[in-house]
């Protein structure tokens, strides 16, 4: 079998939006040797939801860092809800997106990596809720996905147990934070490749370097 490449991820992380792009030409250079599996981290549990001015003032400092770290720029359509918290009506939660990507995979699991940095783009950027069904929509239009049967699914407990397991992954896998990347080689065998922000630069060397080793051993 082809060595796996474990994304772990979560819509909602600021640092994995800046990182989307990092991974997507990851994804691109290494799309014949590698396999890509985007597993969602259920960052904000979706059971007692904050409202957005829980979080906002921390969101509000680091997302320059963000910006100058990794050269990404978040949306005014996003960042008014961090600068008018009172006024927002957003509760955030990591769920339903995660939802969202476990039904994508199953069409299109080829393009995970990209599709998820659609969802970052489409909160981060154009400030679109994804606790709200009809953020997914225009996406669904993108991807001719149909989209009774996309919300059929979104509502479903089927999928909703398909993303809590990949939350389950995450922490099987130790994953404290995000964005993290693993490759997986042979059946037991994990390297971690990255834990928080990297360059493309370094990720490419550290593949490099753990696909001479195995080949080497």
């Amino acid at each position: 079998m082809k060595p796996v490449v474990y994304y772990c991820y979560d819509a909602y992380c600021g640092w994995c939006y800046g990182f989307s792009r990092v991974i997507k030409k990851i994804a691109e250079r290494y799309k014949d040797k590698l396999s890509f599996e985007v597993l969602s981290g259920g960052m904000i549990p979706a059971e007692n939801p904050r409202p957005i001015a829980a979080t906002a003032d921390y969101i509000n400092e680091a997302y320059h860092r963000v910006e100058e770290l990794t050269g990404i720029k978040f949306g005014e359509d996003y960042l008014w809800h961090i600068r008018n918290p009172i006024e927002s009506d957003w509760f955030p939660h990591s769920e339903k997106a995660a939802i969202a990507l476990s039904i994508f995979k199953e069409i299109y699991p080829e393009l995970q990596v990209q599709f998820a940095a659609d969802l970052q783009y489409a909160l981060h950027y154009e400030g679109r809720d994804l606790t709200d069904d009809e953020a997914y929509r225009h996406l669904l239009e993108n991807y001719k996905i149909d989209a009774e049967s996309f919300y059929t699914k979104l509502k479903s407990e089927e999928y909703k147990e398909k993303a809590h397991y990949e939350f389950s992954l995450c922490k099987q896998l130790q994953v404290t934070g995000f964005p993290a990347v693993l490759l997986q080689i042979g059946e037991t065998k994990f390297y971690l490749v990255a834990r928080g922000y990297a360059t493309y630069e370094d990720i490419e060397a550290r593949i490099e370097n753990i696909l001479k080793e195995v080949n080497a051993g």
